[in-house]
Formats: structure tokens, sequence, C-alpha cells
């Protein structure tokens, strides 16, 4: 997570057991398979976004709907893994709680911590404000409950889609490699790195791609891609939400390739989820400060796209079939405070990790990310300003500034009552016949993430051939860099919570997982994350009041289009509008763009596709306007056309009323 504008936003708050059988799922010869997804597109205006840590960063209308996709599959002997993608930054540790807590209520033990995988895609442009640790909501001033509701119920409807949906199935794997799509952000701290770890990455980039292809009596019904680049496509400046690169990934398979349009989602799913992302930037230019071009929406679209079609370049190709027991293992480890043997550590003596602390030049961000110019990137003489302001907003013991070294803390998050990010992380092991699903809740570097690889292989002893870390997983706790990465403290070191040996630490505990998996051994947690429902507050007033402007009422068209477009061109309507977080519309849309078909009007897309943009404005007090633009598509059929918009406006009694809105019609030809 990139600060921006950090002590702005300080000083605004200084104010298994294994699982039960799947349901529906009889036991059968080979795997059953489920795809599903939902909306989990949060407060489209006037809330901080998460990502960029930029205060002035605030929603502003959709540039696309933000999805949760998700993959179960089950064994013959009823066991099985479900593995979500969403896009957003990343996954909290409250989310995860209560979307275990309603799978349980509806699916009894079929879903628990250690066979249900919910990661992030990362994107930077979508709405913060669903976690309860402090530090994540700096930039939403607190939490917002709509945001996170729309997080959880999301994620949990498409669960309960692609449960429903097991059929008997197959799943394929193939691997390959993809560059031009990622470059190395910071390569100082790589450079660090032993010669046999950096030889292992040409380059200094991680190019790996694999793909599972899942299939149902032989159809295609989902692509799931693990490849490491940052969502980073959007800039800091846009204030559109995103599912940004892997987001764009997505809909040039669902609906370029395989034609899933707005009204039948789900009947093909394609994720495009991370793994050892950490140091993994999408601009390719200036060591990861640009993009490959000036425009961020034409970069989003280029990284995007070479994702897509690598993927379904394997995803046609692949032929190897997922075959064995399904099987996981999970716990939950307090890392403030780990034992770390000699066996994982690069001195081979024994260490321990810290209670979380983030650093001075985390406050400089990343190339793709600056931060404010106070300090830059491996600065190591102590700023007094950020001395000052840290001990001012949250004190560090001096036990805690020395585990640290030669990090010079800025704020000890693990230090606080409650702490302001988590110390108790989850932790899993994953197993579908010869893969394995290594999974953990930071941003790993590519040398991190082979190391956690190496010393799970290590423990498997070829019980499994083929092996995925996927990073951003069920909770977050920044960054993990090598000992060696981290002692030059660039932003990735300095964003490394637990101290020099967190890597160590999660390659041993993760390395712990594997062995138990392949004794078949148990692995109860000692501890369990707290809940923090007293830190679900917001200091930001929310809706009060939408009124028409004079002589106007909701839905009233500003500016109608013109009468004829060719296609191309980008047809652009306003209207008289509420404050979209009247109504998030999930599983719905703000707009409509509609083609005459006889004496009828079919929708031919909605927000959710990419070539419309919903802008919101305030213009003054409670009045407000939506600005809806349609790109026509090169393939768009000739014909009449309009363009509905669909909105919720609030009265001073606090009544929600929905209305409608619709442009003239045109022509498109």
């Amino acid at each position: 997570m990139s600060p921006r504008r950090l002590l702005t936003a300080l000083a605004a708050v200084a104010l298994l057991a294994l699982p039960a059988p799947a349901s529906g799922a009889p036991p059968g010869t080979g795997y059953q398979v489920g795809v599903g997804i939902g909306d989990i597109t949060g407060e489209a205006a006037e809330v901080g976004m998460l990502g960029y840590a930029d205060p002035g960063q605030t929603t502003a209308g959709l540039a696309s709907r933000q999805w949760a996709r998700a993959f179960v599959v089950a064994d013959q002997a009823g066991r099985h893994v479900a593995f979500v993608s969403a896009e957003v930054d990343f996954v909290t540790q409250a989310v995860q709680t209560e979307v275990l807590r309603r799978l349980r209520a509806g699916h009894g033990a079929a879903y628990t911590d250690q066979n249900l995988v919910l990661t992030a895609t990362h994107t930077h442009s979508g709405p913060g404000g669903f976690s309860e640790y402090t530090l994540w909501n700096l930039t939403t001033l607190g939490f917002e409950a709509p945001v996170f509701e729309a997080v959880v119920s999301g994620i949990v409807r498409a669960v309960d889609a692609a449960d429903a949906r097991l059929r008997n199935g197959t799943v394929k794997i193939a691997e390959g490699t993809l560059t031009g799509a990622n470059v190395n952000r910071s390569q100082p701290a790589f450079q660090a790195d032993p010669a046999a770890d950096r030889a292992r990455f040409p380059g200094a980039v991680d190019t790996r791609m694999t793909v599972l292809r899942f299939e149902q009596g032989g159809t295609p019904v989902g692509l799931l891609s693990f490849f490491a680049t940052h969502g980073t496509s959007m800039t800091p400046a846009n204030h559109l939400i995103s599912a940004d690169n892997k987001g764009y990934a997505s809909h040039l398979i669902e609906d370029g390739v395989h034609g899933v349009d707005w009204a039948h989602r789900g009947a093909f799913v394609a994720a495009f989820a991370q793994t050892n992302a950490g140091d993994m930037s999408p601009n390719l230019r200036d060591g990861g400060a640009k993009g490959p071009t000036d425009d961020e929406v034409e970069n989003t679209r280029i990284i995007g796209r070479l994702q897509a079609d690598k993927a379904q370049e394997l995803f046609e190709s692949a032929t190897e079939q997922l075959s064995g027991p399904i099987d996981a293992r999970g716990r939950f480890v307090d890392f403030s405070g780990v034992q770390v043997s000699g066996e994982y550590t690069p001195d081979g003596q024994a260490h321990h990790t810290c209670p979380g602390a983030v650093g001075q030049n985390f406050t400089a961000g990343a190339e793709d990310g600056p931060g404010p110019p106070i300090v830059e990137e491996g600065d190591l003489n102590t700023n007094p300003l950020l001395l000052v302001a840290g001990i001012v907003v949250n004190p560090t013991p001096s036990a805690v500034r020395q585990c640290q070294a030669p990090k010079d803390v800025f704020l000890g998050t693990g230090s606080q009552d409650p702490p302001w990010t988590p110390q108790v992380m989850p932790l899993q092991v994953l197993r579908i016949g010869q893969l394995v699903i290594t999974t953990a809740p930071g941003e790993f570097t590519i040398v991190a993430g082979q190391r956690v690889r190496d010393a799970v292989d290590a423990q498997l002893g070829g019980l499994t051939t083929h092996q995925i870390l996927a990073g951003y997983a069920n909770a977050y706790a920044g960054y993990v860099a090598t000992p060696e990465e981290y002692d030059l403290q660039h932003y990735e070191g300095a964003a490394t919570h637990f101290g020099r040996y967190t890597q160590s630490a999660y390659a041993q505990e993760l390395a712990g997982l594997a062995a138990a998996l392949r004794d078949g051994q148990p692995t109860p947690s000692a501890v369990q994350p707290p809940s923090l429902p007293r830190n679900r507050i917001s200091v930001r007033p929310g809706v009060v009041l939408d009124t028409p402007p004079l002589g106007r009422s909701f839905g009233s068209v500003i500016t109608q289009p013109a009468a004829a477009y060719s296609r191309g061109a980008d047809v652009h309507a306003d209207f008289v509008t509420g404050h979209p977080n009247n109504n998030l519309r999930d599983e719905s849309t703000f707009l409509e763009v509609q083609r005459q078909t006889g004496g009828t009007w079919t929708t031919v897309t909605t927000d959710a596709g990419w070539q419309t943009t919903y802008r919101w404005k305030r213009e003054y007090l409670g009045v407000s306007t939506a600005q809806i633009t349609w790109t026509i598509p090169a393939d768009a059929v000739p014909g009449t056309y309009r363009i509905v918009h669909h909105g919720d406006a609030k009265a001073l009694t606090g009544t929600i009323t929905p209305f409608t809105g619709t442009t003239r019609s045109f022509a498109v030809s």
C-alpha cells in the first residue's frame, strides 16, 4: 500500500479438521467444479480510495464495477477448496471473518479458514474503509459500512453461486511466461539479494504465469490466471472506481472471448489473481514510475490485454489434468514474536520477528505511488519531522525500535492497544491433486516469494509438482522483503511490518503447514485474530439531502446526445441526479445503453461494461449531476440508441426514492 500525504490523514485520525462434504456434490470419479461471480462495488462518490493512501483521492463515479470471482473444486471424498479473487486493493481480516460467518450459516462446516481463500487483485482504484485496523482506514477517515457490506455480500454471493453450480468436471493446468507486462520497481533492493537468488529472475522480473482451466462435462466454464504485476496502471489522479489491468483482462476473456454480457455473467468466469507482486510494477518506464504511455486508461488496457492474451493461449493449450486428493491446512500465527529457526535465516542463526511497524521510508512511497517529498527511499538518516510525528501520534517502545533495526520506525503499528495493523495472520497450504496453493497476507517481493515456495516444496517432497504463491490473501499486513532487501530500507523493506526476519518467519510457518499436509496432521491455531468492532467508526457525514436545481427534476437530461454518431465515437449525456451512495446498485446498474429493436428497447451494455463511464459531480449543496459516456464499439450494430440513467434521491426526511431518466434517441452508423 503506497502512502501519499499520509501525515494529513494521521492528523485527521488524531481527532481443519478437514471440511465436510460439499453440499450438492455427491461422490463420484474425478472432481466436481463450480464457478461464480458477485458484484462487490462500493460507494461511488466522496469516499477515500484504498491503495495510494492519498486522502484527496476520493471516488467520483465508475470506470468499471468491482467483482469477486469464485472457483470451487471438490474431490470424490467430498473434500473441497474454494478460491476467490476479489477486485479490491487487499482483503481485510474483518472481511474474512464475516464471509466465513455467513458461509457457515448457509453451508455449515463446508467452508472454513483452512479451505477458503480470499485474495485481492490489488487494484488501487476502489473505495476503502472495510478494515477494523486504523492504518488502513486513514484515507477514508474511518470505517465505511456500505463498502464493507458490498465486499462481504458480493464475495458470499460468488461462493454461493460456485457451490450451487458444482458439477462433474476437470481442472487442467498450464504454465508459461509473459514478458513486457511488469518491471522491477525496486532494483537496488533486488541487487542486494545473493547472486543465486537473482539468477532465478533474469531481468529482475517474475515472468511466470500459471493458468487453471475449469471444465464441466468437457465444456469450459472458468479460467484462473496467476501473474505478478501491481494494480497501479491507474494513477493517484484517478477518481473513478476501476478494476485496473487485471479487471480489464477478465473483461476481455469473459466478454470478448466467451461473449458473456451483463445479463449472463457467471456463464464463464475469468479471474486474474496475484502472486508475489511486491516489487512488480505494470509501469514499464522510468523504473516503474510511468506506464507504457502517458494515458492511464490506455495503460490499463495494454497491461490487461497482455495478461489476457497470454492466459488465453495457456488456457487453450492446457492438457495436464489435475488429479488426486484435495486437502488443506491452515492456522493463525501471531507474527509479533515468531521464533525463527536458523534453517530459514541468511546467517543460519535463530532470530525472531517484532511487533508490527512501518519505517520512515514508508512515507516515501514506491515509484508508481510516490509520497510527499519528505524522505527518499533508502535514506537511513533519521528525519526529525517524521520522528516527532510518529512519537506524537503513535509512540513506539524502544525495544521495538531495536528489534526493527535497521528500520528507522515511523509508526509502531503493532504497539498500540488495539494495534493499528493486524498482528495475527492467516496462513494456508492447499492441495488440488499435483498442485499446491500457498497463501499469505502480504505483498512478497519476487525473491521473498521464491524462498517461501522453496521452503514449502522442500516439505512436500515431490507430493506435488506445481506450486502457486497467492499473496494478498485473507488479511493484509504490508510487504514481505527478504532480510537482505530489508537492510536497504527502500519502500518495500520499510513496509515489511514484522522486522528483518518477516520473510524467514513466513517461510518457516508455511513449511510447517506443508509438512502437516504431507503427513495428514491437524494444524490447530493457538491464537485467533481479535474482533475490533470499536474501530468501526467514521467521521464522514454521509448523504444529507439531494435536491434538483430550480425548474428541473431528478432524471432530467441536461445535455442530450447528438442526433447521429459513427462507430468509435464517444456519446455524452448529462443528467440531474442524486448521490450514488444512496443505493450502490450492486448486481444492478447506474446506466443502460439501449438499442431499439422493433417496438422495444434492448439493453446492450451497462456500467459493468468497459465502454461506459459514469461520473458523478456535486454542483453545489445537494445538487449533483451524472455525466455518462459511451464509447461506441467498432462492432456495434447500426441502429437507433438511447441512454438511460438510474439513480436515487434522498429527501430531508431520509426517504430514498428511485428515479430514471432517458435521453432522446440517436443513430449509430
